[in-house]
């Protein structure tokens, strides 16, 4: 029978018989993410699918890690974090007028392990089975996974193609919002996977629906710092009547290019970060205590730290603009990045339907891997014909991967 554990009776380890894992967990298998990797390492080619850089921090950074390891901050740290960090982020959200001002002193800062637990914690916190928490579609795979965890349903709010970009559709956030099961809006600005950023005037709407209908708001913010093109981030926290209903979630690992860190915070009034501390203390209780003290030296270091964000903004837009000429020459139509680490292109005109079959061939087509943009899309009439392009690898990079994606394409030209 399910759930039963049986013994074998030959003295073996492990014979678990019929035993099934909790019902949360059964659809967690290897992603198409893996599968991507996968295909990358076998056949050697140029991994565009994986949204990390392939370049490190600054040297400043690095060296701030390894003093605090030689110092002896090796030990847990506090489970909100340490004092310092929360101090900084502080601060260096107010210097670069990312909304309102937080009071790490009155509970409103935490330091998590990453932005993804920080996500999971609040999730954790704030819904509870049958409720709804409200995302827009495409969003971040580990969303619906944490939704499911805390037995709540995900409902997906489309994002819809919009000439060369992805539009909001305030009617259908509204009528997400009126449900009476709805809680929690998770929003993303910058977008992963678009590469939206979301407006002011496209945030006041968001705003007033989430003020009429009494939703809570989580945004994640980890692209904050990488906008292109003049754009400048707003947080929603900032607009009137939000920051007592809203908690932002951003980290140092795609500010400094260290994702493998995993230094992540969250800030919103003490009534919302009491409770995620709650569940977050029972995740991790607290993590990376070297890395905690080197980004607060890093976010201290005031103009130097500034010099370093604006130096990686404008390196990843003329990556992005390599990147995207390359794909329109290939003969794949792109859609607008305005910020994050992905470009989204139209695999149609390559005789493709489906976007996972693309995937998979392009290796053996071009040497690059790139990852299916429906694995992102939980809604049914979702579309199946984007891959997303990563191009926070260093340029080299990019320019052998584009020779390989023209010369598959024919040399075709852009749509």
């Amino acid at each position: 029978m399910t759930g039963v554990v049986t013994d074998p009776g030959d003295g073996s380890v492990g014979g678990l018989g019929e035993w099934q894992p909790a019902p949360r967990v059964r659809g967690f298998g290897p992603s198409v993410f893996s599968e991507m990797t996968g295909l990358a390492q076998r056949t050697g080619a140029i991994n565009l699918g994986q949204g990390f850089p392939d370049t490190d921090g600054p040297d400043a950074l690095l060296k701030f890690a390894t003093d605090a390891i030689g110092s002896g901050r090796n030990q847990y740290p506090p489970a909100p974090g340490l004092p310092e960090l929360r101090a900084g982020v502080a601060d260096h959200r107010a210097r670069h007028g990312f909304g309102p001002r937080y009071r790490p002193e009155d509970g409103e800062v935490v330091i998590t392990t990453g932005a993804t637990e920080a996500i999971a914690a609040a999730v954790l916190a704030y819904c509870d089975r049958g409720d709804r928490l409200l995302a827009f579609d495409p969003c971040y795979d580990s969303y619906a996974a944490v939704a499911r965890l805390a037995g709540a349903e995900l409902a997906a709010v489309p994002l819809a193609v919009d000439g060369d970009g992805f539009a909001l559709d305030v009617d259908a956030l509204r009528t997400a919002a009126a449900s009476a099961r709805a809680r929690v809006l998770l929003l993303n600005t910058p977008h992963n996977p678009t590469g939206k950023v979301f407006t002011r005037s496209e945030l006041d709407a968001i705003a007033s629906v989430c003020r009429e209908s009494g939703l809570v708001v989580v945004t994640d913010e980890v692209y904050e710092h990488l906008v292109y093109d003049g754009r400048v981030h707003e947080t929603i926290a900032g607009l009137p009547g939000m920051r007592e209903r809203t908690v932002v979630i951003s980290s140092a690992g795609k500010t400094f290019s260290v994702t493998g860190w995993k230094v992540g915070w969250a800030c919103g009034p003490a009534q919302l970060i009491t409770p995620l501390l709650s569940a977050k203390q029972f995740l991790t209780f607290g993590s990376g205590t070297p890395l905690q003290d080197a980004v607060a030296r890093v976010l201290a270091s005031g103009a130097d730290c500034d010099a370093w964000i604006h130096g990686l903004r404008s390196s990843l837009q003329q990556r992005r603009d390599l990147l995207r000429a390359g794909l329109e020459r290939a003969g794949l139509r792109t859609f607008r990045a305005e910020g994050g680490y992905f470009v989204q292109a139209d695999v149609r005109s390559w005789g493709y339907e489906d976007d996972v079959t693309f995937c998979r061939d392009l290796p053996g087509r071009a040497g690059v891997v790139a990852v299916p943009s429906s694995a992102f899309y939980q809604g049914r009439d979702a579309p199946r014909w984007l891959a997303r392009f990563a191009f926070c690898k260093r340029e080299e990079v990019l320019r052998k991967a584009v020779a390989g994606l023209e010369a598959a394409g024919g040399g075709r030209g852009g749509n």
